[in-house]
């Protein structure tokens, strides 16, 4: 097979079954491409060259290791990486004036593994009327997107290069946001009846522990575990916070939950399905 700069990771590991452990083995950070639904998410939009800028290698690392696969490299002369051309700007960002937009660049959280989701959702709160959030990545965060559209939020994304994504989280009601996030709150705090649910489930639950795990991957591998769960059975997570933008999500799939906080990053969460 002939492969470039160009081409996708994806194609890659749909080619070859031991083509991941070779782009393991490249760098520490491909370790992550492991987990099936990282995998899933980013192989598909990553390229040869963007995987060795977040690498740390060259191009020809990839070509060279994968030689012995039987990929061939291509030696026509190629072009740049073209950057994906950006929708027309919504007319509510082309009317807001530079002091309504609040930055927030997580990029240097996710590449020291902090998960970046609870600051995110204190500058959602804090967003006054005609405001917008910018989040500032290098990747574009789907699940966040999908999160925060549920809760009224419109969207936008703007690719400035392959390392620098901006996506704008704007939302003309504030009153109808502080209103959801605040029901959210409050039905957090009303898992009162956790020990009658867990003897509920007794012998029905299915184990599982996302502590380890970076954005956007907890929530990921809860709603991935959460598609083949039956329905006598609830999922019983190992979590570091109480993820509030997976419970919004949980409610639109018709799942129910409780939670059980036992402190500063330790939160177990059983979820089954709503009959």
């Amino acid at each position: 097979m002939l492969i470039n700069k160009q081409t996708k990771i994806a194609v890659l590991l749909k080619h070859h079954p031991d083509a991941l452990e070779t782009i393991v083995g490249l760098a520490p950070d491909f370790k992550k491409l492991r987990n099936p639904v990282l995998r899933k998410l980013m192989a598909g939009r990553t390229s040869i060259a963007m995987a060795s800028k977040v690498g740390g290698c060259r191009p020809e690392d990839f070509f060279r290791a994968l030689a012995p696969l039987g990929f061939e490299t291509d030696n026509i002369t190629e072009t740049e990486e073209i950057t994906p051309e950006n929708k027309p700007i919504p007319e509510f960002l082309k009317n807001l004036q530079p002091d309504k937009i609040v930055h927030f660049d997580v990029r240097a959280m996710l590449a020291e593994g902090n998960d970046p989701l609870k600051h995110i959702q204190q500058k959602v709160k804090g967003l006054n009327p005609g405001e917008a959030l910018l989040i500032i990545n290098n990747f574009e965060p789907v699940p966040l997107i999908k999160l925060l559209e549920k809760q009224g939020f419109e969207s936008y994304v703007k690719h400035i290069d392959s390392e620098t994504i901006e996506t704008y989280f704007f939302k003309t009601n504030q009153k109808e946001q502080t209103e959801n996030l605040s029901k959210i709150e409050t039905e957090i705090t009303t898992s009162g009846d956790w020990e009658q649910m867990l003897k509920h489930f007794e012998n029905n639950l299915v184990d599982i522990d996302v502590r380890h795990l970076e954005m956007p991957m907890p929530m990921m591998t809860i709603l991935e575990a959460l598609e083949t769960l039956p329905d006598n059975k609830a999922l019983y997570v190992h979590h570091k916070r109480i993820p509030v933008f997976l419970l919004t999500e949980l409610k639109d799939r018709n799942f129910e939950y409780r939670i059980r906080e036992i402190q500063e990053g330790e939160v177990y969460l059983m979820i089954y399905k709503n009959k």
